[in-house]
């Protein structure tokens, strides 16, 4: 039943705020930020609902690790679709995701990632890839800032899949800090769930210590980067004990 109605109510979002879309689309062209802020209230209306229907009862550790102004790439392992949810809600300002291409396929949905300030990635094609990046740059140089799950796609292992780095230089080009991310148990709503059917669960969120790669050498800049799996790793350790 909960995950007929979650699937029910994203529907029925997608569906009736579509005239509201095209004023927002239409708004970006002149107020981008205004356009992001105005898009996440809305997005975030039906976000908690969707978590309140799924039962998902998020502990938050690290927010003051958050600085407080400016743009930030957040760098997250990814474990379920409800990191997207989860990370929308905590992450108390305006903030886009690296999206895979794949998803501008969907009906509706995509024009509403358009709208929180998401880019499309296509893995495959290099050139698109590195066109990708410099749009996410774009963004943050205004002020907005973006998700990246750098493992590539969900994943329920013990162990995380490697980081692809390509992403981390949207913040080089930017400027603006990175802070790593590691959540736990969000797979245990859905993917890990028996029959993979909604079932509600405590998922744990939390932040670590920010760092500017562009103030970095870049010895010592490709060195932090190399150690942000280890990192995020030593998050979700502690969140197991």
């Amino acid at each position: 039943m909960k995950t007929f109605l979650i699937g029910m109510v994203l529907l029925i979002a997608l569906f009736f705020c579509l005239p509201y879309h095209f004023y927002l689309r239409k708004l970006r062209k002149t107020n981008p930020d205004k356009s992001w802020c105005k898009a996440r209230k809305l997005v975030s209306g039906f976000f908690k609902t969707e978590l309140w229907l799924a039962g998902c009862h998020i502990h938050v550790k690290g927010e003051e690790n958050i600085p407080a102004d400016g743009p930030v790439l957040f760098v997250s392992n990814h474990r379920s679709y409800f990191d997207i949810l989860i990370t929308h809600e905590v992450v108390k300002r305006p903030v886009g995701f690296i999206a895979k291409s794949d998803m501008k396929k969907l009906p509706l949905l995509p024009q509403y990632m358009d709208d929180i300030g998401c880019v499309f990635l296509d893995r495959d094609d290099i050139k698109q890839g590195f066109a990708t990046i410099n749009q996410a740059a774009e963004y943050m140089k205004l002020g907005h800032s973006m998700i990246l799950f750098p493992e590539g796609h969900r994943n329920q292992a013990d162990e995380m899949l490697p980081f692809r780095q390509g992403g981390y230089k949207m913040a080089e080009k930017a400027k603006c800090p990175i802070v790593p991310v590691a959540i736990s148990g969000s797979d245990l709503l859905l993917e890990s769930a028996p029959k993979k059917l909604v079932r509600k669960n405590d998922v744990t969120i939390e932040f670590g210590e920010a760092f500017v790669p562009s103030d970095m050498p870049p010895k010592e800049r490709k060195a932090k980067y190399a150690e942000l799996p280890e990192i995020i790793e030593n998050m979700r350790s502690t969140h197991k004990k």
